[in-house]
Order: structure tokens, then C-alpha cells, then sequence
């Protein structure tokens, strides 16, 4: 019989960038230097993409639910940024080269393998800007992996966890939600799974372990329902 039909069932569900890889603004700052973008531009430029304020008709949020072209947000992007070097900055390609420094985190995925190893379901549950992943380690980790250009979705939709879970076969009670941004994670416990802010692989190896105690030992919990690593 396999170890996932003895006992409680339970989903691990995690973010890609940030946790899987290095932290995100590591590896758009690489990605800058070697563009030679202005970086304090770059971040004044973006803010309104991210801070709430383009709420409707954001370009991010459609490029994520795979309703734009990569081609044509390249193009958009590139004419808002400034180079340092006075030239233009290049539009072909700059997704690519955006995502070219987000190199795996081995021991994360060694962590989650270990939650799949000990009975659990996993998922991968990632915002997508059109980049291609690594997926040489999707197969021996997940179970399932939700991208969120590929469903038309994204977080911090409840939809898309929804989904997710339900590609798992739980309920979200079920699951343990992973990610390195707050309103995500905020999100996965108002569905009412465990969350889990991600800022070290040691922590959420902490917090991964408690919630997948054997049954009648539950994961210690803050008043929010997140794990305490």
C-alpha cells in the first residue's frame, strides 16, 4: 500500500521564486548590473505594478494569467526602464535574462521531496512572467504544478489555490501553504491552510516538520494558523 493512504492525508504546497531559488530581489538585482538597467529607476518605475495602485488593467497581473504576450510586456517593460550606459535597453529576450540567476536551492527541494518521502502530496504553485523553469527537478518533487500563465490564474486569487488542492485531491484544511511573500501566504490561511512565510530553508524545514507530525500531534500554531518554525 502506498504511504499516502495511511493516516491523514496532507498537501504541501509551494511558491517558486524566492523559495526555490535565491531570494527574488537577488536575482533581479543580478539581472540589472549585467543589463546595466538603473536600478533606483527600475524600482520607481515598477512600483505602481506592485504597490495596488494599478489595481485595473495591470500589465503584470495579465502577463501572469498568460493574457499578454511575453514579446509585447518585454516591449512595455523595456521602454519604461533606463539603461546606465545611455543606449536603449534591450527588449528581446529580457524575461530570459531577468530569470537567468534564479538557480535552484537543492536543499529546499530536498526538503519537499522529504515531505513527499514521508507521505505527503506536494505541489508547485508559481506566478509566472512568461520565464521558462527548471523543471529537471519537478518530476521527483510534485505531484502537480500549477503555473499560473498556464491556467489562467494567479495568486493571491483564491481560485488558484482552490485549484491547486483540488488537483491534490484535499481540502485546504489539508494543506500547508509555502511562499515567500506575506499576502500570499495571508491568503492560503484565509482558505484555511497552514502558511508558512518562507525566509530560510532551515525555518520552513522546522515548520514543515510540525505540520507533518503523525496524526494526533498537530503543528504548534500562531493565532493566524501559520506554523511556528
Amino acid at each position: 500500500m502506498d504511504s499516502r493512504t495511511k493516516g491523514t492525508r496532507r498537501g504541501v504546497i509551494s511558491d517558486w521564486g524566492g523559495v526555490l531559488t535565491p531570494p527574488l530581489a537577488e536575482g533581479i538585482q543580478a539581472w540589472l548590473r549585467a543589463d546595466r538597467i538603473d536600478i533606483e529607476h527600475y524600482y520607481e518605475v515598477m512600483r505602481p505594478y506592485f504597490d495596488g495602485s494599478l489595481a485595473d488593467g495591470n500589465p503584470v497581473h495579465a502577463l501572469e494569467r498568460g493574457e499578454v504576450e511575453t514579446r509585447e510586456f518585454e516591449r512595455v517593460i523595456a521602454a519604461l526602464l533606463r539603461s546606465t550606459h545611455g543606449g536603449p535597453v534591450v527588449a528581446e529576450g529580457l524575461i530570459h535574462r531577468m530569470f537567468s540567476n534564479f538557480d535552484p536551492v537543492h536543499t529546499m527541494y530536498e526538503a519537499l521531496r522529504g515531505a513527499r518521502d514521508a507521505g505527503a502530496v506536494t505541489a508547485l504553485l508559481s506566478n509566472s512572467w512568461g520565464n521558462g523553469y527548471p523543471r529537471d527537478h519537478f518530476e521527483s518533487t510534485f505531484d502537480a504544478v500549477v503555473i499560473s500563465g498556464e491556467v489562467g490564474m494567479r495568486k493571491p486569487e483564491h481560485r488558484i489555490y482552490l485549484h491547486t488542492c483540488d488537483l491534490l485531491g484535499l481540502r485546504p484544511e489539508d494543506c500547508v501553504f509555502i511562499d515567500d511573500l506575506e499576502h500570499n501566504v495571508r491568503t492560503a490561511e484565509e482558505l484555511g491552510m497552514t502558511g508558512i512565510l518562507h525566509t530560510d530553508v532551515a525555518a520552513t524545514q522546522r515548520a514543515l516538520d510540525r505540520f507533518l507530525a503523525p496524526e494526533g500531534t498537530p503543528p504548534e500554531a500562531d493565532r493566524r494558523g501559520r506554523a511556528v518554525a
